[in-house]
Protein backbone atom coordinates (compact mmCIF):
# COMPACT_ATOMS: atom_id res chain seq x y z
CA UNK A 1 0.00 0.00 0.00
CA UNK A 2 0.79 3.64 -0.96
CA UNK A 3 -0.07 6.31 1.42
CA UNK A 4 -0.97 9.93 -0.23
CA UNK A 5 -0.69 12.56 2.38
CA UNK A 6 -3.03 14.63 1.71
CA UNK A 7 -7.09 16.11 3.07
CA UNK A 8 -7.69 16.42 -0.79
CA UNK A 9 -9.78 13.51 -2.52
CA UNK A 10 -9.33 14.78 -5.59
CA UNK A 11 -5.31 14.98 -5.32
CA UNK A 12 -5.61 11.04 -4.21
CA UNK A 13 -7.91 10.35 -7.46
CA UNK A 14 -5.69 11.88 -9.66
CA UNK A 15 -3.21 9.85 -8.37
CA UNK A 16 -4.99 7.01 -8.53
CA UNK A 17 -4.93 7.30 -12.57
CA UNK A 18 -1.42 6.60 -12.62
CA UNK A 19 -0.77 4.23 -10.12
CA UNK A 20 -2.92 1.08 -8.54
CA UNK A 21 -3.36 1.12 -4.55
CA UNK A 22 -3.14 4.38 -3.03
CA UNK A 23 -4.70 5.34 -0.04
CA UNK A 24 -5.47 9.15 1.74
CA UNK A 25 -3.47 9.76 5.13
CA UNK A 26 -4.76 12.41 6.94
CA UNK A 27 -1.86 13.45 8.71
CA UNK A 28 -0.45 17.26 9.60
CA UNK A 29 2.53 17.38 9.19
CA UNK A 30 5.40 19.77 10.02
CA UNK A 31 5.75 22.23 7.14
CA UNK A 32 8.96 24.28 7.35
CA UNK A 33 9.56 27.53 6.07
CA UNK A 34 11.69 27.14 2.89
CA UNK A 35 12.58 29.23 -0.10
CA UNK A 36 12.15 26.10 -2.81
CA UNK A 37 9.18 23.31 -2.95
CA UNK A 38 11.72 20.30 -2.21
CA UNK A 39 13.23 20.57 0.98
CA UNK A 40 9.46 21.68 2.14
CA UNK A 41 8.28 18.04 0.43
CA UNK A 42 11.06 16.03 1.88
CA UNK A 43 10.38 17.28 5.25
CA UNK A 44 6.75 16.29 5.36
CA UNK A 45 7.86 12.98 3.96
CA UNK A 46 9.93 11.69 6.08
CA UNK A 47 7.91 12.78 9.18
CA UNK A 48 4.83 11.02 7.59
CA UNK A 49 6.80 7.65 7.42
CA UNK A 50 7.76 7.57 10.96
CA UNK A 51 4.30 8.45 11.59
CA UNK A 52 2.97 5.54 9.33
CA UNK A 53 5.49 2.96 8.95
CA UNK A 54 4.51 2.88 5.30
CA UNK A 55 5.59 4.05 1.97
CA UNK A 56 4.83 7.45 1.75
CA UNK A 57 3.99 10.20 -0.63
CA UNK A 58 3.62 13.93 0.11
CA UNK A 59 3.22 17.04 -2.30
CA UNK A 60 4.10 20.36 -2.55
CA UNK A 61 2.83 22.75 -4.99
CA UNK A 62 2.96 26.51 -5.72
CA UNK A 63 2.11 29.61 -8.38
CA UNK A 64 5.21 30.94 -9.74
CA UNK A 65 4.98 33.83 -11.30
CA UNK A 66 7.77 35.52 -13.42
CA UNK A 67 8.00 39.14 -12.87
CA UNK A 68 7.37 38.78 -8.90
CA UNK A 69 10.49 36.90 -8.88
CA UNK A 70 8.97 33.06 -8.55
CA UNK A 71 6.50 34.95 -5.88
CA UNK A 72 4.17 33.45 -4.43
CA UNK A 73 6.03 30.10 -4.95
CA UNK A 74 5.86 27.68 -1.80
CA UNK A 75 4.04 30.45 0.27
CA UNK A 76 1.45 30.06 -2.08
CA UNK A 77 -1.79 28.68 0.31
CA UNK A 78 -0.89 31.10 2.53
CA UNK A 79 -1.49 34.20 0.13
CA UNK A 80 -4.56 32.45 -1.22
CA UNK A 81 -5.80 32.42 2.43
CA UNK A 82 -4.81 36.07 3.25
CA UNK A 83 -4.86 37.85 0.31
CA UNK A 84 -7.30 35.79 -2.32
CA UNK A 85 -6.37 34.93 -6.06
CA UNK A 86 -8.53 37.86 -7.08
CA UNK A 87 -6.29 40.24 -5.38
CA UNK A 88 -3.55 38.31 -6.66
CA UNK A 89 -4.51 38.34 -10.54
CA UNK A 90 -4.69 42.57 -10.08
CA UNK A 91 -1.12 42.86 -8.47
CA UNK A 92 0.06 41.25 -11.57
CA UNK A 93 -2.04 43.43 -13.88
CA UNK A 94 -0.95 46.74 -11.86
CA UNK A 95 2.91 45.81 -11.70
CA UNK A 96 3.84 43.59 -14.59
CA UNK A 97 3.40 44.54 -18.68
CA UNK A 98 3.35 41.68 -21.39
CA UNK A 99 2.66 38.51 -21.21
CA UNK A 100 2.26 37.82 -17.43
CA UNK A 101 4.09 34.39 -17.02
CA UNK A 102 3.36 31.96 -14.51
CA UNK A 103 3.95 28.24 -13.40
CA UNK A 104 2.17 26.13 -11.51
CA UNK A 105 5.10 23.82 -10.01
CA UNK A 106 4.65 20.27 -8.39
CA UNK A 107 7.21 18.37 -6.27
CA UNK A 108 6.47 14.66 -4.95
CA UNK A 109 8.25 13.49 -2.51
CA UNK A 110 8.64 9.75 -1.42
CA UNK A 111 9.99 8.00 1.55
CA UNK A 112 9.97 4.15 2.26
CA UNK A 113 12.92 4.13 5.19
CA UNK A 114 15.06 2.38 2.43
CA UNK A 115 18.22 3.58 0.02
CA UNK A 116 17.56 4.52 -3.47
CA UNK A 117 19.62 2.37 -6.74
CA UNK A 118 19.43 2.69 -9.82
CA UNK A 119 17.57 5.49 -9.61
CA UNK A 120 17.17 8.12 -12.56
CA UNK A 121 17.32 11.09 -11.01
CA UNK A 122 19.95 11.66 -7.54
CA UNK A 123 18.19 11.50 -3.62
CA UNK A 124 17.35 14.69 -2.69
CA UNK A 125 20.88 14.79 -0.50
CA UNK A 126 21.19 18.60 -1.17
CA UNK A 127 17.61 18.48 0.45
CA UNK A 128 17.83 16.85 3.14
CA UNK A 129 20.73 19.73 3.88
CA UNK A 130 18.32 22.58 3.01
CA UNK A 131 16.03 20.86 4.67
CA UNK A 132 17.64 20.55 8.33
CA UNK A 133 19.05 23.81 7.97
CA UNK A 134 14.83 25.60 7.10
CA UNK A 135 13.99 23.65 9.84
CA UNK A 136 16.69 24.64 12.49
CA UNK A 137 15.75 28.23 11.54
CA UNK A 138 12.15 28.18 10.88
CA UNK A 139 10.53 24.70 11.38
CA UNK A 140 6.66 25.88 12.60
CA UNK A 141 6.19 23.84 15.58
CA UNK A 142 9.37 22.96 16.91
CA UNK A 143 12.92 22.97 15.67
CA UNK A 144 14.72 19.81 13.08
CA UNK A 145 14.52 16.43 15.11
CA UNK A 146 17.80 15.13 13.33
CA UNK A 147 15.97 13.11 10.13
CA UNK A 148 18.17 14.78 7.94
CA UNK A 149 20.75 12.38 8.05
CA UNK A 150 18.60 9.26 7.40
CA UNK A 151 15.05 8.39 5.82
CA UNK A 152 16.25 8.61 1.82
CA UNK A 153 13.67 10.82 0.30
CA UNK A 154 12.99 10.84 -4.01
CA UNK A 155 11.83 14.31 -5.32
CA UNK A 156 9.59 13.84 -8.33
CA UNK A 157 9.00 17.68 -10.21
CA UNK A 158 5.97 18.82 -12.42
CA UNK A 159 6.23 21.70 -14.00
CA UNK A 160 3.32 23.76 -16.38
CA UNK A 161 3.99 27.24 -17.81
CA UNK A 162 0.62 29.46 -18.18
CA UNK A 163 -0.15 33.25 -17.89
CA UNK A 164 -1.98 35.01 -15.33
CA UNK A 165 -5.37 36.15 -16.60
CA UNK A 166 -8.53 37.97 -14.86
CA UNK A 167 -10.73 35.01 -13.10
CA UNK A 168 -12.26 32.66 -15.82
CA UNK A 169 -14.24 28.94 -15.13
CA UNK A 170 -16.17 27.77 -12.12
CA UNK A 171 -14.41 24.87 -11.78
CA UNK A 172 -10.96 23.84 -10.24
CA UNK A 173 -9.71 25.93 -6.57
CA UNK A 174 -6.83 28.13 -5.38
CA UNK A 175 -5.28 29.82 -8.61
CA UNK A 176 -7.00 27.62 -11.38
CA UNK A 177 -9.26 30.63 -12.25
CA UNK A 178 -6.40 33.24 -13.29
CA UNK A 179 -4.12 30.57 -14.79
CA UNK A 180 -4.39 30.14 -18.28
CA UNK A 181 -2.82 27.22 -19.77
CA UNK A 182 -2.95 27.14 -24.00
CA UNK A 183 -5.77 29.38 -24.00
CA UNK A 184 -8.13 27.81 -21.40
CA UNK A 185 -7.79 28.41 -17.55
CA UNK A 186 -7.39 25.63 -15.26
CA UNK A 187 -10.86 26.67 -13.37
CA UNK A 188 -12.47 26.61 -17.55
CA UNK A 189 -11.41 22.43 -17.80
CA UNK A 190 -13.01 19.47 -16.82
CA UNK A 191 -11.28 17.24 -14.39
CA UNK A 192 -10.06 15.47 -16.93
CA UNK A 193 -8.70 17.86 -19.07
CA UNK A 194 -6.99 19.53 -16.13
CA UNK A 195 -4.98 16.43 -15.29
CA UNK A 196 -3.99 15.59 -18.46
CA UNK A 197 -1.70 18.75 -18.59
CA UNK A 198 -1.58 19.29 -14.58
CA UNK A 199 1.77 19.88 -12.81
CA UNK A 200 1.16 17.37 -10.40
CA UNK A 201 -0.11 14.71 -12.92
CA UNK A 202 3.24 14.99 -14.77
CA UNK A 203 4.70 14.63 -11.40
CA UNK A 204 2.59 11.55 -10.65
CA UNK A 205 3.71 10.59 -14.31
CA UNK A 206 7.47 10.66 -13.54
CA UNK A 207 6.88 8.47 -10.04
CA UNK A 208 4.64 6.21 -11.70
CA UNK A 209 7.33 4.64 -14.07
CA UNK A 210 10.25 5.16 -11.40
CA UNK A 211 7.94 3.09 -8.88
CA UNK A 212 6.92 0.63 -11.05
CA UNK A 213 10.44 0.03 -12.22
CA UNK A 214 12.37 0.16 -9.51
CA UNK A 215 9.68 -2.85 -8.07
CA UNK A 216 10.61 -5.11 -11.33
Amino acid sequence: MLRYVTTNAGKVREAREYLDGVEQLDYDYTEIQAAELGPIAARGAREAYRYAGEPILVDDAGLFIEGFDGFPGPYSAYVDDTLGVETVQRLVEGEIDGPRRASFRCVLAYCDGESFEASPDPVDRDDRSAAAAAGAAGAVGGSDDGDADTLPVKLFHGTVRGRIVEPRGEGGFGYDPIFEHDGTTFAEMSAVEKNAVSHRGRAFAKFAEWFESRSE
